[in-house]
């Protein structure tokens, strides 16, 4: 079989133009994906009464117990009402708790219950389950990159654009 040369990759590019074929889109396909990872793991997370979300919560509450609101909107990158709305959810759920963080009672601090602890072997197997569903037919060296790949997407977008 004859090697194809750059040339033949340039016209059937040039081909797909002009049929009207679009390159592939990264923001559909992020989007795609990260759509059916949230729907996997919401139904891991269904029993335990936990919504997809509220599972990265916990996470960090449970490396770290007692965060005020705003520092669990940072550290997930989510804006301040969304973070204060999922804490009112999930204290009415029983998962989390707001207690005074200091002796005047102006900052609030975010604790895990007993019942926020004890979800912590249902998501690590529900993150699990969908990461190996997502991975399948994937070596290890791939997932490695494909990781890699996100983080720097990620970083890109995090960056502002110097203005002119």
């Amino acid at each position: 079989m004859a090697k194809k040369d750059k040339g033949d990759k340039k016209n059937k590019s040039a081909k797909k133009k002009e049929n009207g074929e679009r390159s592939p889109s990264v923001s559909v396909a992020v989007t795609q994906v990260a759509r059916a990872m949230r729907t996997q793991l919401s139904r891991g997370l269904a029993e335990s009464g936990l919504y997809a979300g509220q599972d990265t919560v916990v996470q960090l509450l449970a490396e770290q117990d007692g965060l005020t609101p705003g520092a669990l909107a940072q550290k997930l990158g989510v804006k301040a009402p969304t973070m204060t709305r999922t804490i009112g959810r999930m204290e009415a759920q029983g998962f989390v708790e707001r207690r005074n963080g200091d002796a005047d009672g102006r900052l609030t601090m975010v604790h895990l219950t007993a019942e926020g602890r004890a979800c912590l072997d249902t998501i690590v197997q529900a993150v699990g389950e969908a990461e190996r569903l997502a991975t399948r037919g994937l070596s290890g060296k791939e997932v490695k990159q494909l990781v890699k790949l996100l983080a720097a997407v990620e970083e890109n977008l995090h960056e502002q654009p110097a203005k002119s």
